[in-house]
């Protein structure tokens, strides 16, 4: 007879186990990550209201108002007139760049804000310079440059959009040129254009996981 002795077995671990754990690692990952994003957005903000302390300090002149600020509150006040108080949300002057009046519209009202912007004759933007976006990691955000060609003069328009469904009116149908615009900030950033007549990505294939552009993307491969 055989003395043999059998090495107790050892039962793999169960793979429910493992996925339960993956998933608990990236939900960690994922918080830790929005956290980051908090901390960055706040020390912006910090650094911003510091720096606006600093160029005026206590001692410090007031400040001349800007050139273009009677033209902002022109357009802010028809956008108002038309819209309703809740459209505006801010209004500023953007000095860095050549005193460009900008404003800031609640993203509801973009459908009919557009036609407005275009047709009305104290606004008169019948050209759309540029349609960018943008991950500011609190939220996204849609820049349209308008250009009135009568006088060349400029208006930014911005829409602040929920990171978690970003979405807002297309402006295709005013302006044309905003077609491949709108298209290249779904396909990079995910950003939804409800009346698109084709949004469908312009840069990437159509079977591209996420969108890449945004601060929380994680490429399938990191050597991409």
């Amino acid at each position: 007879m055989s003395d043999e002795i059998k090495e107790p077995s050892v039962e793999p671990p169960a793979a429910a186990e493992g996925g339960a754990d993956e998933a608990a690692a990236k939900e960690a990952k994922a918080k830790a990550a929005a956290e980051a994003r908090a901390a960055r957005a706040a020390a912006r903000e910090a650094a911003k209201k510091a720096e606006a302390g600093q160029e005026g300090g206590a001692d410090a002149p007031p400040k001349a108002p800007s050139p273009k600020q009677p033209v902002l509150e022109g357009f802010v006040g028809i956008l108002k007139e038309a819209l309703g108080e809740a459209a505006v949300l801010e209004a500023f002057i953007n000095e860095r760049d050549d005193h460009i009046p900008c404003v800031v519209l609640d993203p509801a009202f973009m459908k009919e804000a557009a036609p407005l912007l275009h047709d009305h004759s104290g606004l008169g933007m019948n050209y759309l310079r540029s349609l960018a976006g943008s991950d500011l990691e609190t939220h996204l955000e849609v820049i349209y440059h308008l250009l009135r060609l009568a006088d060349m003069q400029e208006l930014c328009i911005k829409v602040k959009l929920d990171r978690d469904a970003p979405s807002v009116a297309s402006v295709t149908g005013v302006w044309r040129g905003a077609d491949w615009y709108e298209r290249e900030v779904f396909d990079l950033l995910g950003v939804d254009f409800p009346g698109h007549p084709n949004l469908v990505r312009i840069m990437l294939p159509d079977d591209w996981e996420g969108h890449p552009l945004r601060k929380d993307y994680e490429p399938l491969d990191p050597e991409v």
